[in-house]
């Protein structure tokens, strides 16, 4: 059995093929996937589990060198952008429409769908080297 916390076996073999720069999405139950993306899907019910429950347990194994959020975020879910802002103090943040968002997603590796409610609530995480 593995021994690090993030136990989900489709998010872990997805995070070990990761190449410098390939990304990932974390979205909310309404995004999008487009064609041709995997899709995890973890939504169960309205709010489980949380976006950021699914970012934390990606976090304990992805080294990640920028993400990307959309900019309607500021002021449609602050309290989600000022907790991606402190999370990623360290790590560029790039805001884009959420239009360009959605465009950006069709060359992620993966969309992992939560069962998040709030909108904007997506995030797109570029690979780091842990070099």
């Amino acid at each position: 059995m593995k021994k690090r916390e993030l136990l989900n076996s489709e998010i872990s073999y997805l995070i070990s093929k990761l190449g410098h720069t390939d990304t990932i999405v974390i979205s909310d139950a309404g995004l999008p996937v487009p064609k041709g993306v995997q899709r995890i899907d973890l939504a169960l019910i309205p709010g489980k589990p949380s976006f950021l429950d699914v970012l934390d347990a990606v976090l304990t194994e992805m080294s990640v060198e920028k993400v990307t959020i959309a900019s309607e975020m500021k002021q449609q879910n602050a309290n989600l952008y000022k907790i991606i802002n402190e999370r990623f103090k360290d790590v560029e943040i790039e805001e884009i429409t959420h239009n360009d968002f959605k465009n950006q997603t069709a060359k992620a590796q993966a969309v992992i769908r939560t069962g998040e409610f709030k909108p904007f609530a997506n995030i797109i995480l570029q690979s780091g080297v842990v070099f």
